[in-house]
């Protein structure tokens, strides 16, 4: 089928349930269609649910001039999976079903759904102070080898190193979720607009120019409420007498 002739987001994922999923007990259209952020090489993201599966598993086809990724579930299995995401503070499953468009409903989405916002607005697992401790201490090492790096390509990655372990010690600091990919920068955006511009302009000076400067500034604002820089005196694995 030609570009010019695909189907709109939602009657392409409709045909498909019917198609490939006739008998499921519901289906949810998410993703970037969805959210009104699609691109030419967007594809879409459909949640399906079948009680009669043993398991749940994952798929990519191409049908109605459409990529599509499927993720298919019982009325379990997607409990494992919001754990799963939990634990990780990416809540991508939560995400989909909870912004996701219902194509199908046997009466139970909206339940999943309730329990999806929840997570959601609760956020992930608050972080420890020993937790902080350890990635203050993560942190000031990676910014060391940035600084010390006389090897740019060796400073590219590390750089990238340290631009994770910054964005995930913001958001989990402030009892955020993280992401990855494109959901890197969006779920700083979310947090704080004005933080994620300085971040993004830090990054890309040093990128354009090898300047370092704004990426220590940056990193070195971000831990001083926790206590700034650590090297000396930390521990880890050491029994306490």
């Amino acid at each position: 089928m030609e570009k010019s002739m695909k189907l709109k987001p939602i009657e392409a994922a409709k045909l498909f349930i019917e198609k490939h999923f006739p008998n499921c007990h519901g289906a949810i259209l998410a993703g970037s269609v969805v959210r009104g952020e699609a691109t030419e090489t967007s594809d879409l993201d459909i949640v399906i649910f079948d009680k009669s599966l043993p398991s749940a598993y994952r798929e990519s086809m191409i049908d109605f001039g459409w990529a599509i990724e499927v993720f298919v579930h019982n009325l379990t299995s997607y409990k494992h999976y919001f754990d799963s995401d939990y634990q990780r503070a990416k809540p991508c499953l939560q995400r989909m079903i909870f912004e996701g468009i219902i194509l199908k409903d046997n009466g139970f989405i909206g339940a999943i759904k309730k329990e999806a916002k929840e997570m959601l607005e609760n956020g992930p697992e608050r972080w420890t102070e020993d937790i902080i401790t350890t990635k203050r201490y993560f942190i000031t090492d990676v910014l060391d080898d940035l600084i010390g790096c006389k090897s740019r390509q060796e400073e590219l990655f590390i750089a990238n190193s340290l631009a994770v372990l910054i964005q995930e010690f913001v958001l989990r600091t402030n009892n955020r979720w993280i992401g990855s990919s494109k959901w890197f920068i969006r779920s700083l955006k979310h947090f704080d607009i004005k933080f994620s511009e300085e971040f993004v302009a830090a990054f890309e000076a040093f990128y354009k120019t090898g300047e370092k400067n704004k990426i220590i500034q940056l990193t070195e604002k971000v831990l001083e409420p926790y206590g700034g820089r650590l090297f000396e005196g930390y521990s880890s694995g050491k029994e306490k007498l």
